[in-house]
């Protein structure tokens, strides 16, 4: 019978067994669309200083650069929600320890869907991407997953952002300097799959795209949002902060003013870094 299981490519597969001994407390982070591994190194640096153990993984072959993603973007395409939460799954299976996990966007809701399935010790879901049972659709998101599900062919392409996209969905609450910064170090093509299956998650019962909120083995959960997030407006995250408080684990919601989408990347990051760590420590040390 052939291997069904998540691959663990060697780069990653090194840096688990690193992780392991240090003898910390890992700390999993989990990059959304248009991003690579690359977009945690500061925070990264800052949990590490901090005494844990920072393990940035990437979706399946995902490119070392932004550079090698924008010259073959093909490698991103094809990615589909369950694929890459069971790889995320894989990979902390292999841990030592059960991690801190932490993640933006997409890789928001694959926090959530990998801590749902009893994997973290602690989880900060930042600007989350909805998820089955999670009904708000402002404009706002719509217009910036438009450049994906304007064109059903996208399911099966990886697509870049425009400057004038980019700016919208993500850079909207920065300068234009730093939008523009922003843009040509850190945005990378994405896969549509994923915008395919969260837009239809609603109308579809057997939808990858969903959370077990009740699994008491979730542990505490901080769900952050960005007052001006245009992508996951506060809406989105506080419904799904209301779908999360059904769980029996300390669930807590911050919503971080004058930030959009960019929140973790941008010029304040720290903010939003520092709110997580403080969540973090809180319960694992």
């Amino acid at each position: 019978m052939a291997d069904t299981s998540p691959h663990i490519d060697t780069r990653t597969a090194e840096a688990i067994d690193q992780v392991n001994a240090t003898g910390r407390v890992p700390v999993v982070f989990i990059h959304g669309l248009w991003l690579l591994p690359s977009s945690w190194e500061p925070w990264a640096r800052l949990f590490e200083e901090n005494g844990y153990a920072p393990l940035t993984p990437g979706w399946p072959d995902d490119p070392e650069t932004v550079a090698a993603a924008n010259a073959h973007p093909e490698v991103l395409a094809n990615k589909t929600v369950g694929q890459v939460a069971d790889h995320y799954a894989a990979v902390i299976e292999r841990l030592n320890e059960k991690p801190a996990v932490i993640g933006h966007s997409f890789g928001g809701l694959l926090t959530q869907m990998v801590a749902g399935r009893g994997l973290a010790a602690v989880s900060v879901s930042i600007s989350p991407a909805p998820f089955r049972g999670v009904l708000p659709l402002p404009i706002s998101a719509l217009r910036s997953a438009a450049p994906v599900l304007s064109n059903p062919a996208n399911r099966h392409r990886a697509v870049p952002l425009t400057y004038d996209q980019f700016r919208y969905a993500f850079a909207n609450a920065v300068t234009e300097e730093e939008a523009k910064r922003l843009y040509d170090e850190c945005a990378v093509p994405a896969p549509g799959a994923p915008l395919f299956q969260a837009a239809t998650a609603n109308l579809n019962p057997w939808s990858e795209v969903k959370v077990d909120t009740e699994n008491a083995d979730r542990g505490p959960m901080l769900i952050i949002g960005g007052e001006l997030d245009h992508t996951v407006p506060h809406a989105i995250s506080q419904a799904a902060y209301k779908k999360q408080q059904h769980n029996p684990g300390v669930t807590e919601f911050v919503e971080v003013k004058g930030r959009g989408h960019a929140i973790t990347i941008d010029s304040g990051w720290r903010e939003v870094a520092e709110t997580a760590l403080g969540f973090v420590q809180r319960f694992v040390k």
